[in-house]
């Protein structure tokens, strides 16, 4: 057996099933290390990584529905943490879907990712047409208040969003083997997020967002779709200014408590 193999044997494997209807939740599973609790009388789900974050050869599946005219919040207990690898990278899947004239946030805790570590991430969506859709991923590369820095890493991640079945947004990154710290990349910024929302008004929202953006960050609108980039030197003001800019987006009514200061 290869020293990957009994890597591979040693690894977490979770799952998490939510599908949500109009009279409340219909589907609640989970299995492995991935689990999910949703505080009584909200339409709140915290998925939560009981493993303590994700290492290489970890696979995590998250699959929620929100059914026609229902709402569902996505979020997680805590940042996620991706440590190094001593070979495979971690797995995330996430796979969603939102019915007629409901609306789904994905807005999971920025994730942590250290030096060395490898991190794997896809998240595919498919959206009715009237339907309204948010997804949030900030990732922060080393903890600079304790002194971390993070030279070595791989990052790949993929999205691809489908809105009555034809694909309307689709983008991939993929970072490593050294962290890009060049003026056309992050500049010398150690956190960074994207901010997509999916919406037929989503261009309502643009002059809202731009007013709460920090010097480094920008958002464009267009065909019922808005996108924001923000950069920041650290976690700490990345949270900050997204903060700023989800409430700008969802109202801070919406915004999940783990979500605040």
């Amino acid at each position: 057996m290869t020293a990957t193999a009994r890597l591979l044997e040693q690894r977490s494997v979770g799952h998490v099933h939510v599908r949500m209807e109009r009279q409340g939740i219909a589907v609640m599973r989970e299995a492995g290390s991935a689990k999910c609790r949703m505080p009584r009388g909200t339409h709140e789900a915290i998925l939560i990584n009981t493993s303590g974050g994700l290492a290489g050869g970890d696979t995590v599946y998250i699959t929620a529905e929100v059914g026609d005219e229902a709402a569902l919040t996505l979020t997680s207990q805590a940042a996620e943490r991706v440590y190094r690898t001593l070979g495979p990278a971690a797995e995330v899947q996430v796979t969603l879907s939102v019915g007629n004239n409901a609306t789904l946030l994905w807005l999971p805790q920025e994730t942590i990712a250290f030096e060395g570590s490898a991190l794997s991430r896809a998240l595919d969506v498919d959206v009715a047409d009237g339907a309204t859709f948010v997804a949030v991923e900030a990732i922060v590369f080393g903890r600079t208040e304790m002194g971390e820095h993070v030279n070595r890493i791989s990052l790949v991640d993929h999205w691809k969003v489908r809105r009555d079945g034809k694909l309307v947004h689709a983008e991939a990154l993929r970072l490593g083997p050294s962290l890009p710290m060049a003026e056309a990349s992050l500049a010398g910024n150690h956190a960074m997020a994207t901010l997509l929302l999916v919406s037929p008004n989503a261009g309502e929202y643009l002059d809202r967002v731009r007013m709460v953006l920090g010097p480094l960050d920008g958002a464009s609108a267009w065909n019922g779709k808005l996108v924001a980039r923000l950069l920041a030197k650290d976690g700490f003001h990345l949270r900050k200014t997204l903060i700023q800019v989800l409430v700008a987006c969802v109202g801070r009514e919406n915004l999940p408590k783990c979500w605040t200061f």
